[in-house]
């Protein structure tokens, strides 16, 4: 039986590793998503399903938001345990963050409820802003 070549056997041996990162990375998204859906003064995905773009917009924010530092926490990490635990503390630190966000621009929720685009591309700048220096703080 031939050998095979050192990208093949580096490949299989890394390939599962990568699965595994990914779906700890995107179940902990998922997670962090869902409690700042359950948070959140508005029932964002109602509002979605009415075709309220201010509330898509605001979510795909927190998304994105939530996905930056996690990103930075995969590459971070050795290992899925590290992984594991960067990720969460990231999460929390960007759940705090984003709460103080909507204390701080307060009355955006309501704005966003009402279909306001300005409000929400307001809130997605701040959340966006705070999720970049999340991600600068874990790989420093």
């Amino acid at each position: 039986m031939p050998t095979q070549s050192p990208e093949i056997q580096a490949f299989a041996t890394g390939f599962p590793i990568t699965l595994m990162h990914v779906g700890v990375t995107v179940l902990i998204l998922i997670a962090a998503a869902g409690l700042y859906i359950l948070l959140t003064p508005h029932k964002e995905i109602t509002l979605i399903r009415e075709g309220n773009t201010a509330a898509a917009l605001s979510l795909a924010g927190v998304l994105v938001g939530l996905a930056l530092p996690l990103s930075v926490s995969m590459k971070a990490s050795t290992n899925v345990i590290e992984l594991g635990l960067w990720g969460v503390a990231t999460v929390v630190v960007q759940l705090l963050i984003f709460r103080l966000v909507d204390v701080i621009l307060r009355g955006l929720p309501k704005r966003i409820q009402e279909g306001e685009i300005s409000a929400a591309a307001l809130l997605v700048g701040a959340k966006l802003a705070t999720a970049l220096i999340v991600a600068a703080a874990v790989s420093a």
